[in-house]
């Protein structure tokens, strides 16, 4: 399997986890020291246990069956990765019903012992 179809069934498989809200899958092939930038506060997270909290808060206020990539692009070396991404929710947090948010996504990744280990995730959405 090259380094991009690696890559892309690994951020597949997470945004599945999102959708199903299994956290063991969320939180598989991320580092111990990851460093998160987000939409809803805390900005800025480092480190696994502050990165699960930030699930948490976004489980509260969207629909979990609604996490989906609309275009995810990658480029890959062979220790260092990045892809980008537009993908979509549904929220709820300005009002009582869902409303699809699109949003953008970019990750770094490195290979560590053959795996693909993301050490940084960065999501955000359009300004108004």
């Amino acid at each position: 399997m090259t380094n991009e179809s690696q890559i892309r069934q690994l951020i597949e498989n997470w945004a599945l986890a999102v959708r199903n809200k299994d956290m063991d899958g969320i939180l598989a092939h991320h580092s111990a020291d990851i460093v998160m930038f987000d939409v809803p506060l805390p900005f800025q997270s480092i480190g696994i246990e502050p990165y699960r909290k930030t699930w948490d808060i976004f489980f509260k206020c969207t629909k979990p069956d609604v996490f989906d990539i609309q275009e995810l692009n990658i480029k890959a070396g062979e220790d260092i990765a990045f892809c980008y991404a537009t993908m979509k929710c549904s929220d709820s947090s300005g009002s009582d019903e869902f409303v699809d948010l699109p949003f953008r996504l970019t990750i770094g990744l490195e290979k560590t012992d053959g795996q693909w280990i993301i050490v940084h995730e960065h999501h955000s959405i359009p300004a108004e």
